[in-house]
């Protein structure tokens, strides 16, 4: 890759919706070295509005005109995942590295030719899987990597909520739900982010397989998923996903069983990490997590284009948890 030529990451972003308004955009003026300089929006007035109450200097609607505007010298792409290919090829054409939001895109064949075109260009490319970067996942990974609960045997998600989950943003017009804006409805919307983190934890997912369907009919995409994988490292998972489930049934848990015990947490409701062992019982540990959730994976995106420090969400790590959701789904 190249080196990157300047001392100070000046940003551009495609796509100023609902994961910019705390999630994400507001930390690139809040991190040393980093400024957000425009912002971009098809409509103009969104874009306009955006950039007063952020109080960013410029603002477009046409994605070449940031994309060549010479102050920018960094990508965020935060459209759905139906651009995000699209977007990112132009970016690298201009010169510019890139990170983009998750799902990293619809298919692993845009993946591919995302991770082709960043290779060609010699630039990094970024997705955002924050939760590698946050305080709860990462003492998640020491307590396995330290061996406190022995060998992993296996690993078990459930994800099981009612229609309409308060676990995205409401819209009018839900392009989640759409597969040929999403990719695959609330599974590659969230499942994806806890594949992730496993690849994170335990390395690649080596083979998968699952079922998946449309039981309720409220919507096109799959609302129903399971799935089961095994990793490199000889690994077992199963994961069932049901997004029409009722309160009562609600759950938010993963279980990573070893021969020493047990780590059990939720990915989208609550921080708590509960660590069981046969030496020594029960433990919890409890996080506070940012305000702005993606500080922490953004200041390394920031080190690492500045080189302080390494990424550890690539477009190649993206691309695989895409490979992994189409095992599990097709």
């Amino acid at each position: 890759m190249k080196s990157f030529p300047d001392s100070e990451v000046r940003w551009g972003i495609l796509g100023a919706g609902d994961v910019c308004e705390v999630k994400s955009a507001p930390v690139m003026n809040i991190i040393e070295h980093s400024k957000l300089v425009a912002v971009m929006r098809r409509t103009g007035e969104k874009a306009k509005d955006y950039a007063e109450r952020h109080q960013v200097p410029k603002w477009y609607d046409d994605a070449d005109k940031l994309l060549n505007d010479p102050d920018i010298n960094a990508i965020y792409i935060a459209t759905p995942p139906d651009a995000h290919e699209y977007l990112a090829k132009k970016a690298f054409a201009a010169g510019k590295p890139v990170y983009v939001e998750k799902p990293m895109a619809r298919t692993s064949l845009e993946c591919r030719s995302m991770i082709a075109a960043s290779s060609q260009a010699g630039l990094p490319l970024y997705v955002a899987y924050y939760r590698r970067a946050l305080p709860n996942f990462l003492k998640i990974k020491a307590l396995v990597d330290k061996g406190v609960i022995g060998d992993v045997r296996l690993v078990n998600i459930q994800l099981h909520k009612p229609a309409n989950p308060d676990l995205v943003a409401k819209t009018d017009n839900d392009w989640r739900v759409k597969p040929e804006v999403a990719g695959g409805g609330y599974f590659y919307d969230l499942a994806s982010h806890q594949l992730d983190f496993l690849d994170f934890l335990l390395g690649p997912i080596e083979t998968a397989t699952g079922f998946a369907g449309n039981q309720a009919g409220l919507y096109e995409a799959n609302d129903i998923v399971t799935g089961s994988f095994r990793f490199e490292n000889g690994v077992m998972g199963t994961g069932s996903w049901c997004f029409t489930a009722s309160d009562a049934s609600s759950i938010d848990q993963t279980i990573i069983t070893g021969n020493l015990g047990q780590i059990t947490y939720p990915t989208f409701d609550g921080s708590d990490v509960v660590l069981e062992t046969d030496k020594n019982g029960r433990e919890t540990f409890e996080f506070d997590l940012p305000k702005h959730i993606q500080q922490p994976l953004i200041q390394l995106v920031v080190d690492d284009l500045l080189g302080m420090d390494e990424c550890p969400s690539t477009g190649v790590t993206g691309a695989r948890t895409n490979n992994v959701m189409e095992l599990i789904t097709r």
